[in-house]
């Protein structure tokens, strides 16, 4: 045994036994989803859990302020989860926080310390926090919160009088009518992870590893999570994280940084507060290889289970993912879309050899054939590839994909694109929302979304669609605004839509083309003939009907006549 001085936070259900009578089924399954919930907060605010039996938790902190802080940000988190929750069902939990000495025996503690702090929990209102004077004395300088002086009281099985206060600012209503204050979805961005290594070349699994986890991140439907795009012009830069939050509109920023040595890994994360440049959470991994699937599925937890506001149960909204036991070909396949990414021949052209490598280690895996088939549509797009060979590739890898893990959002992404070529709307349509459902934050899915709805009618709201994407990816690729450009022309918003394509740094003659359709409906001569000069310029031979109409994938002939009558108002040659 030994004494000590501790800050003791001392938590419990209000109406526990009325829930449990209820429904102990429901009520068990919130109160593991509470504890795991406050074991975080506990766990970011330097406590440490003592012990947790029935609905009561019971924590312990070297410092009197981290446990108010923490107490504070429990109630604010459990506030948010309760919202979910149908009114009978909700969980709101009284806590008490005292310092005093307590005796600790294998890692238990005892004492009037602990006695106390239960005693002082029994007076704090469902949801609200009270706090012995010893520890008011501790932080009422130090926090931006209220204290009630609920004067001396006396406590069962206490021999003298303790002065308690309560937290008002803390106090949170479990039945509230409103949101809760930090409900609303919290933007996060992960950058790069460092490379810690000697050897360069791990700068590939480093890489590979943060977009790994970006992407399970993404998967959560109440995170809103900026692309790997724009998280990797952040690579190799001194980072200021409050400019980073200034100019991404983001909450929270994640960190890391990975050292590999033979068969074994570390990794070290960290997520910090952004506007405040506060630490909120960190943690080292330490793993061999083989573990590197359960490693990510650690980290993406833990980040989600502090951020404010409560996210839906991964459990129900989480795609369940076939992956490959293969970790050559994991590297593989993690290294080719680091390459796939920098958009040059040469890389794509790499990106190439390490995904057929890694079929070749595991013809069974899934991500392997959606990946190739995402490389081999960059050749079909740059013009690296002959199209009708490479469309022929694609549609071949992505079917295997598809055959081999049904829940793989690239899979049904190309799928869905596929089809949108072929004008088969229903079929793309299918496969889009299978991608949107199992990955609803990838930027590439949410503008493919856009496009969707500007093909089959919907073109306003196909807008807000391709708006939330370059949201998601503020870095995002320039074809984003011709897809805004062509909504905007679909709802005869015909100069938003000329404004949308004049953000292209690059124009070709598709996009003056199309900047003489909206120019001749805006009445505008002089600014059509220009454009129109323009497109024969870059295009001597242009043809409407050879080379503009081929990229219109209208599913209504209405859409279709409005954008063909609009091409044929401004001169161009049909």
């Amino acid at each position: 045994m030994q004494r000590k001085l501790a800050a003791i936070l001392s938590a419990d259900v209000a109406g526990y036994s009325r829930l449990m009578g209820e429904d102990e089924a429901a009520t068990v399954r919130t109160l593991a989803r509470c504890r795991d919930l406050v074991s975080a907060v506990i766990a970011a605010h330097r406590g440490r859990v003592v012990d947790m039996p029935g609905d009561n938790i019971l924590a312990e902190f070297a410092s009197a302020l981290d446990a108010v802080q923490a107490a504070a940000a429990m109630q604010s988190q459990l506030e948010a989860c309760n919202y979910e929750l149908p009114q009978d069902r909700r969980m709101a939990f009284r806590v008490g926080v005292n310092l005093g000495d307590v005796i600790e025996e294998d890692g238990r503690v005892y004492g009037e310390g602990v006695n106390v702090a239960a005693r002082i929990e029994a007076l704090a209102e469902p949801g609200g926090i009270c706090v012995s004077a010893k520890v008011h004395e501790e932080v009422r300088r130090k926090l931006d919160l209220g204290f009630e002086d609920l004067g001396e009281q006396s406590l069962k099985n206490i021999a003298y009088p303790v002065r308690v206060y309560r937290v008002r600012a803390a106090a949170a209503s479990a039945s509230g009518p409103a949101a809760p204050a930090g409900a609303a979805k919290p933007a996060v961005i992960v950058l790069p992870f460092t490379n810690m290594s000697s050897d360069a070349e791990q700068e590939f699994f480093a890489d590979g590893l943060t977009e790994d986890i970006l992407t399970e991140l993404s998967r959560f439907r109440e995170l809103l999570v900026i692309s790997r795009n724009t998280a990797f012009k952040y690579k190799g830069q001194a980072i200021d994280v409050r400019k980073v939050a200034r100019e991404l509109g983001v909450h929270y920023v994640v960190e890391g940084s990975v050292r590999k040595a033979g068969k074994r890994v570390r990794v070290t994360v960290q997520l910090i507060d952004a506007e405040h440049d506060r630490h909120i959470w960190a943690e080292r991994y330490d793993r061999d290889l083989e573990d590197i699937f359960e490693l990510q599925d650690e980290v993406t937890h833990a980040i989600v289970t502090v951020l404010p506001g409560r996210v839906e149960d991964a459990t129900r909204d989480r795609a369940s993912r076939k992956r490959t036991e293969n970790l050559a070909a994991y590297e593989c396949v993690a290294t080719a879309k680091t390459l796939h990414h920098r958009s040059t021949r040469s890389d794509n052209e790499k990106a190439m050899q390490l995904i057929e490598r890694a079929i070749k280690l595991d013809p069974k895996y899934a991500h392997a054939h959606a990946w190739k088939a995402c490389i081999v549509g960059q050749q079909v797009t740059y013009g690296w590839r002959d199209m009708d060979e490479g469309l022929e590739v694609i549609e071949e890898e992505a079917t295997t994909a598809a055959a081999l893990d049904d829940n793989d959002s690239d899979v049904h992404r190309v799928i869905a694109a596929l089809r949108l070529r072929a004008n088969d709307h229903e079929r793309a349509a299918y496969h889009q929302q299978r991608a949107l459902s199992l990955n609803p934050n990838d930027d590439l899915i949410v503008v493919q979304q856009g496009e969707l709805l500007t093909w089959v009618g919907e073109a306003e709201e196909g807008i807000e669609w391709i708006r939330k994407a370059m949201r998601l990816n503020p870095h995002h690729p320039a074809r984003f605004w011709a897809h805004l450009a062509r909504a905007y022309f679909a709802a005869r918003r015909y100069a938003e839509a000329a404004d949308a394509v004049l953000h292209i740094s690059t124009l070709d003659h598709l996009h003056f083309a199309s900047l003489a359709a909206c120019y001749a409906q805006l009445g505008d001569a002089a600014a059509t003939a220009n454009y129109v000069r323009d497109t024969l310029a870059r295009k001597a031979d242009f043809s409407v009907a050879r080379d503009y109409l081929p990229t219109l994938h209208y599913k209504r002939e209405s859409d279709l006549a409005h954008h063909r009558e609009a091409l044929a108002k401004s001169g161009l040659p049909a």
